[in-house]
């Protein structure tokens, strides 16, 4: 990296969204280990998104908080938790603070932040004038530029050379052990394929029908002899029972069974994921997992579209896309697409990878 910045040796790198976003993180996390090497890296994520710090082996440490400025009104009023915010930042002793956004966000209160914690050097990416709340603020880029390249950019400004673009994970030994004996418990024995089903996302504009994934899961169940893993948190066990029924024997039940870690493991095995514009769609980029998603509406596909891995994505063209909603007032027609279309698509990339989808 150019001047002060070559010579940091403390680092936070701020990414206060959500598990994707982080897993999102993951280039510019590895280009700052390979242009500085000894460089510690402090990861600050939100408590959701801090779950994927395990998989990013370029993370020293986790600094998880809440900020009120990502807050949907959920945090009580209260100054003193900011104070303490900053206490805990300035504590860490950071050479420089990397504010990572999205094409919506603004960098300038993780900045402001930063300054108040005394953090000599800021840098980050703004459509608006900040006054010196970034002593580095790098002009936006496109809208439309994918999520992991702004990220990519910001750091080239600052002088990094990036020599691998791509995400990257670590699933750890531990959590490919313990996926395996779970599975193994539910009849699919060490090595085999399977089709991995993670059907639902947090935001409920982004969840196809759940019948028609269990439809197009059970058609490439049937026509390749896989098990249907579904994959789910413990909040998802209610609905799910909907859902494995329609599956029948052909299911797997897993929801709510494993962390971060065991779902980065199960991406990891599977032989093909069917889900949504989700985490596990970023996931399974970084492994290199093929993967069908029935992407909604509700962003732009080149902002976070799967790069590397072997994919197709579907949906449906409308002219409210991309409307950033986290429910749908329409009747989600970026998603109308028949369930046959989803396992047709699955069976297709199946084909294109070399995997036989004819049983016997």
């Amino acid at each position: 990296m150019n001047g002060a910045w070559a010579e940091a040796r403390r680092l936070l790198v701020m990414r206060l969204d959500n598990i994707g976003d982080v897993v999102m993180t993951g280039p510019v996390l590895r280009a700052l280990k390979e242009n500085q090497p000894g460089v510690h890296l402090t990861l600050m994520a939100s408590p959701g998104g801090s779950k994927a710090a395990a998989l990013l082996p370029w993370v020293d440490d986790v600094l998880t908080w809440r900020v009120v400025w990502q807050d949907l009104g959920r945090l009580p009023f209260d100054p003193a938790r900011e104070m303490e915010m900053i206490e805990a930042m300035k504590a860490g002793g950071y050479d420089g603070a990397v504010v990572l956004t999205s094409f919506k966000q603004t960098p300038h209160p993780a900045g402001y932040a930063s300054y108040l914690a005394g953090i000599p050097l800021r840098l980050g990416e703004s459509k608006e004038w900040g006054g010196g709340v970034l002593t580095d603020e790098v002009p936006a880029a496109p809208d439309g530029l994918h999520q992991a390249e702004r990220n990519l950019r910001l750091v080239e400004h600052a002088g990094l050379r990036v020599r691998d673009r791509s995400l990257g994970l670590r699933v750890p030994e531990e959590a490919r052990s313990s996926v395996a004996g779970i599975l193994e418990d539910h009849g699919v024995a060490a090595g085999s394929p399977y089709l991995l089903l993670s059907p639902w996302t947090s935001a409920r504009s982004r969840n196809y029908p759940t019948d028609r994934f269990a439809v197009a899961a059970r058609r490439v169940s049937e026509e390749t002899g896989w098990p249907v893993v579904v994959s789910g948190t413990e909040a998802d066990r209610e609905r799910g029972k909907a859902l494995l029924g329609l599956l029948g024997d052909r299911g797997v039940n897993l929801i709510g069974s494993t962390d971060l870690a065991g779902l980065a493991a199960l991406v990891e095995g599977a032989g093909l994921l069917l889900t949504s514009n989700t985490s596990t769609m970023h996931i399974a980029d970084a492994l290199r997992t093929p993967e069908v998603v029935l992407f909604a509406g509700t962003e732009l596909e080149e902002q976070w579209r799967p790069r590397h891995a072997p994919h197709r994505l579907l949906r449906r063209e409308t002219s409210c896309s991309p409307c950033y909603a986290f429910t749908c007032p329409y009747a989600q027609e970026c998603l109308d697409i028949p369930p046959g279309e989803a396992a047709e698509a699955c069976l297709s990339l199946l084909s294109k990878v070399g995997v036989n989808t004819q049983r016997g």
